[in-house]
């Protein structure tokens, strides 16, 4: 599924709902007419949340999408600001010492650069983390002009990280830094809580149904089970007094 997630600092709220069809469960393919890409429907979503009238501050999303030169493209032509993942292997172009444009992966990147030019940030999600974040201004085929990228490791060294990540984003350069990236990012965090949430406690994963109808239907059953949980809980919850009047004996 492809859904979109609405987080305004205090609460996480799920809005949309697509079903992905890979493309070896329909007949003819990739030639299927149902056959349609994830970030083909992730943007339907984000239109359809556009056309209600709410105006994202910034859309989160995974590399699956960040990586996706088309996607980030149609984000930008509806004035959209972004802060996605990317692939390791991505290249991207900027100068070297010499003002000359050269082209690298990102992991390339993250190797030749010395420990002195990440920003150690003390991070705290779930329980506390520190993280040493780089942020380069560059330039990527497909995208005209430059946006700015992120490293993130969970060690000072790229030969002692366990864990690296890469990101992209066009926020402006005065507004990207290190904290800014990690704090960013980090609300992306609620969407997990969501699904970890709902698989848990509302039978997300579990269904017997016969089609795509049928189980559209339960994902949304689920989607409404939860929000309503949270507004129970953001309003008092089984404290609040429903009735004023007893119920009369027939």
């Amino acid at each position: 599924m492809v859904t979109t997630h609405l987080y305004d600092g205090r609460k996480s709220l799920p809005l949309d709902i697509e079903l992905y069809q890979h493309a070896d469960s329909l007949a003819a393919g990739k030639q299927d007419r149902l056959f349609e890409k994830k970030p083909e429907l992730a943007i339907r979503l984000i239109d359809l949340t556009l056309s209600r009238g709410y105006q994202p501050g910034i859309v989160i999303v995974d590399a699956g999408y960040g990586n996706n030169t088309s996607f980030l493209l149609k984000l930008e032509n509806r004035q959209l600001k972004y802060l996605g993942g990317l692939a390791k292997n991505r290249k991207v172009i900027l100068n070297d010492n010499n003002n000359i444009p050269q082209k690298m992966r990102l992991d390339e990147l993250a190797q030749a650069l010395p420990q002195e030019a990440f920003t150690k940030i003390k991070f705290h999600l779930d329980k506390p983390k520190t993280l040493w974040v780089v942020t380069k201004e560059v330039e990527i085929s497909g995208l005209s002009g430059k946006r700015n990228i992120a490293i993130v490791m969970n060690a000072a060294t790229f030969s002692e990280a366990t864990d690296i990540d890469y990101f992209i984003t066009n926020v402006s350069s005065s507004i990207v830094t290190p904290k800014w990236i990690v704090d960013t990012y980090s609300h992306r965090n609620w969407v997990e809580v969501f699904y970890r949430e709902a698989k848990g406690w509302l039978g997300l994963k579990e269904y017997q149904v016969r089609d795509k109808t049928s189980l559209l239907r339960h994902f949304i059953l689920v989607f409404c089970a939860y929000t309503f949980i949270l507004w129970h809980q953001l309003t008092g919850g089984l404290r609040r007094r429903w009735a004023n009047k007893l119920l009369l004996k027939l």
